[in-house]
């Protein structure tokens, strides 16, 4: 049984170009795709799940006119989720969280993303994880910033320092680490995403563009998943 799946949403600029549309409007495509899957993994009675929806080399590198769509388009989303009581995340009752460098987003952004936050913070049957402005080895980065700070402080002994205090000072804190961590798009790695929770996870990767995933994947990914025999190391 998955209680927790991850996955980085690619492909959609790739999509895009192949059917000779701007890139934007293949994120649009994509975020379309992200509330389907919220659906569908809330039926098939997964409990948490990450998306990784924008990574902080994108925040830095993505062309102007494209990265301010994508915040656009998070924004609109963000408003849905506020105005719209048949969405999934109201319908499935998904706490919804946002992880990452958050502090780097305009302001306009933060405020909706609060929003959301507040709105779903009662909600406890499902968790949805959205990662944005976010860096796997940045969340490391930041745990020992914050786990020096209580130590400084006398809070914390160094030598009592262990993987479970880490792990609390993690953005996924109260959460188990991955199952399953699913990849479209064609690309065959990580890219960044959940490097210290993904240790013992499953990969899957396809070729499908973000937008061409379909339920009949997810359910076939899961299918693979349960044929698998975790060894944790061993």
């Amino acid at each position: 049984m998955i209680r927790h799946l991850a996955i980085v949403m690619d492909g959609n600029r790739r999509l895009a170009r192949e059917l000779l549309k701007r890139p934007w409007e293949g994120h649009r495509l994509g975020l379309d795709k992200a509330r389907d899957v919220l659906q569908w993994c809330c039926e098939l009675g997964i409990k948490h799940a990450t998306t990784y929806a924008l990574s902080l080399e994108n925040l830095a590198k993505r062309p102007k006119r494209e990265l301010a769509y994508i915040l656009k388009y998070i924004g609109m989303e963000a408003d849905n989720i506020l105005t719209n009581k048949t969405h999934p995340v109201h319908k499935f009752k998904v706490k919804v969280r946002f992880i990452g460098r958050i502090h780097l987003l305009p302001s306009w952004l933060r405020k909706k993303m609060s929003a959301v936050e507040a709105a779903t913070k009662s909600y406890k049957k499902h968790i949805l994880n959205i990662a944005i402005a976010y860096g796997g080895q940045q969340e490391i980065t930041d745990a020992i910033k914050s786990i020096m700070q209580k130590a400084l402080k006398g809070v914390l002994s160094p030598a009592n320092l262990n993987d479970r205090i880490v792990r609390e000072h993690l953005y996924t804190n109260g959460q188990p680490a991955p199952d399953l961590i699913i990849r479209t798009g064609g690309e065959h790695r990580l890219s960044n995403f959940l490097p210290y929770q993904a240790a013992y996870s499953e990969l899957i990767f396809l070729d499908k563009r973000w937008p061409e995933f379909s339920r009949e994947d997810l359910v076939a990914c899961i299918d693979e998943f349960e044929q698998r025999q975790r060894r944790f190391g061993a």
